[in-house]
C-alpha cells in the first residue's frame, strides 16, 4: 500500500557497523544508477538504538508518556487482516474473518479512549493519521466509519489533519468509500502495484485492469478526498514495456498520488518460495532496477509531476504526503492496534502481532508492546538527516556544525567519494541528490547514519 514501506518503521537489525571509511563508498563507475552500490539498506534502520528490558517497559513508558510531545506528531492504526496473502508481501499477519471485525475495532476505539486524557496522546496536535494493514478496507463500512469517530473525539487533531485510509479495489465497496469520506477521511491509499492482468493474477492480486481504472476515476470524481496508489517495479516477468505502461496508465486515471517502488523481495514470502521452485523466473537485479526507476522518473517529469520524495510523485498540490514524510523526518507516532510501530519521545515501540496476545492484553488494560527500544542519543541529528534525504537533499554547512572537527577528517570525504560516484552535486550549502542518488538514497542514508555513530562513537572515547 501507499506507505507499506512507512509505516513497518520498526521491523529490522542495523547492519552491524564497520571500522573503514572506505567500506562505505560507492563503487567508482560510469553506470552509477546501476552498479554504485550492490543493495539497498533497510527503509527505517535502527542505527544505534537500544532495547528497553522488558521489565522496564512500564516504567519507561510512565517516564516518557508523562512528557508532552514536541515538534510534529502523527497516528498510525493497524488493521491486521487480510482476505489472502499476496506472493509479494513481507506483512501477512491474520487471515480475514468476517466476525472478527466487529471485536477488534471495538478493542482499538477502546485503546484510544483509555488514554484520551493522558499527556502523552491529548497534548500537542496530530498532523496526519493512517489507517494500514493489513487491508483496512477488509473491515465492513459500519466498522469503518466507528474508527474515523473514534479518532475525531480521542485524538487532537489538527485543522488540517490528512487522514488516510489504504485499501483493496475489490472490498472497497461504495459503501464503505462513503463512511469513510463522510466521516472526515480525505485521502485514499490503494494498492495497485501494477496494472497488467496476468502478473497481477499472479501475484494474488483479484481486480482486472479495467475495474481498477475504473474504480479510480470513479473516486477521483467523487471530488471528497486525495486518491493516491502504488506501484511496483522489478516484479519476476515485468518488462520495462509492462513498467512504462503502468505509469502511463495510472497518470491516465487522474488521481492525485504515485509511489513508484522497488520490489522488496523478503524471505518469508510465498514469492521467494516460488522463485525457489522454480515457478517464477528471478526477478531483475539490482543492477537493472535502476532503468526501471529513470523510466517511471522521466515519465512522471515528461507529465509534469512533482517529485515530493525519492519515491513519491504528486500531480499537483492537493496531495501533500504528510503521514510518509513526517515519520521518515522522526515525528512522533501514536500507534493503536495489534502490530502497529509508533514513536514516542525518543523511544520506538511495537504493539503486539500476535491477534491473540494484543487482544488478552487490551482487554486487561495492559500495554501492548512486543518491544520498546531507545534511539541513539544522536536521534534528532539523525532524523533531520533521514527527513533531508528523502527529499533528495541535505544541508551540508548545518551537518558540518553538528560533526564539529570530525566533519572534515571522517564525514566530508564519504560525501566528496559520493560526488565523485555521480551520486550527488553541490549547491551552495547544499547537496541535491542525482538520479542515481535519489535511487540509491536509502542505501546513502543508512551509510551515512552508521558512519556518524561511528565516528562520533570513537570521539567519545578518545
Amino acid at each position: 500500500m501507499s506507505d507499506r514501506n512507512t509505516r513497518k518503521q520498526h521491523g529490522g537489525p542495523a547492519r552491524p557497523a564497520r571500522s573503514k571509511l572506505e567500506q562505505f563508498f560507492a563503487n567508482p563507475t560510469d553506470t552509477p544508477l546501476a552498479d554504485a552500490f550492490t543493495s539497498k539498506g533497510a527503509v527505517h534502520p535502527f542505527v544505534g538504538m537500544q532495547p528497553v528490558p522488558q521489565p522496564r517497559w512500564n516504567a519507561v513508558w510512565n517516564e516518557i508518556a508523562a512528557i508532552p510531545r514536541t515538534g510534529k506528531s502523527v497516528a498510525y492504526i493497524h488493521i491486521p487482516f487480510c482476505e489472502n496473502h499476496c506472493l509479494f508481501c513481507g506483512f501477512y499477519q491474520n487471515a480475514w474473518r468476517k466476525d472478527a471485525g466487529p471485536t477488534y475495532v471495538d478493542m482499538v476505539v477502546n485503546e484510544m479512549r483509555r488514554s484520551k486524557d493522558q499527556i502523552w496522546q491529548s497534548k500537542g496536535p496530530i498532523h496526519a493519521v493512517y489507517f494500514g494493514g493489513g487491508t483496512p478496507s477488509a473491515l465492513d463500512a459500519p466498522q469503518l466509519a466507528q474508527l474515523l469517530k473514534a479518532v475525531h473525539k480521542y485524538l487532537p487533531l489538527a485543522p488540517d489533519c490528512e487522514i488516510t485510509v489504504e485499501g483493496r479495489i475489490h472490498n472497497f465497496t461504495d459503501a464503505k468509500i462513503k463512511a469513510c469520506l463522510d466521516n472526515g477521511a480525505n485521502r485514499i491509499s490503494i494498492g495497485v502495484q501494477t496494472f497488467k492482468e496476468r502478473l497481477r493474477n499472479r501475484m494474488g492480486r483479484k481486480a482486472g485492469r479495467a475495474q481498477i481504472i475504473k474504480f479510480l476515476q470513479s473516486l477521483v470524481e467523487t471530488d471528497r478526498a486525495t486518491v493516491v496508489i502504488d506501484l511496483i517495479y522489478g516484479f519476476p516477468e515485468q518488462s520495462l514495456e509492462d513498467w512504462e505502461n503502468d505509469v502511463k496508465t495510472a497518470i491516465s486515471t487522474g488521481i492525485h498520488g504515485i509511489d513508484l517502488y522497488s520490489l522488496n523481495l523478503i524471505g518469508s514470502t510465498p514469492l521467494v518460495t516460488a522463485i525457489e521452485k522454480g515457478k517464477f523466473e528471478m526477478p531483475p537485479e539490482m543492477s537493472e532496477k535502476g532503468e526501471y526507476y529513470r523510466r517511471g522518473t522521466r515519465m512522471m517529469h515528461d507529465a509534469r509531476w512533482q517529485g515530493i520524495s525519492s519515491t513519491h510523485w504528486r500531480r499537483d498540490t492537493r496531495e501533500r504526503n504528510f503521514y510518509n514524510l513526517m515519520v521518515k523526518s522522526g515525528a512522533n507516532c501514536l500507534a493503536f492496534g495489534s502490530g502497529a510501530g509508533g514513536l514516542l519521545n525518543g523511544y520506538s515501540f511495537r504493539n503486539d502481532g500476535n491477534l491473540e496476545s494484543y487482544m488478552t492484553k487490551a482487554m486487561a488494560g495492559e500495554k501492548t508492546f512486543s518491544f520498546l527500544m531507545k534511539q541513539p542519543d544522536e536521534h534528532a541529528l539523525f532524523n533531520r538527516i533521514k527527513g533531508e534525504m528523502e527529499l533528495g537533499r541535505l544541508n551540508v554547512t548545518w551537518l558540518a556544525e553538528q560533526c564539529g572537527d570530525k566533519w572534515d577528517s571522517a564525514i566530508s570525504p564519504l560525501i566528496r567519494q559520493w560526488g565523485s560516484c555521480g551520486l550527488l552535486t553541490y549547491d551552495g550549502d547544499w547537496i541535491d541528490l542525482t538520479l542515481a542518488g535519489r535511487f540509491w538514497q536509502v542505501t546513502m542514508t543508512v551509510s551515512l547514519l552508521e558512519w556518524i555513530k561511528l565516528t562520533l562513537a570513537q570521539q567519545i572515547a578518545a
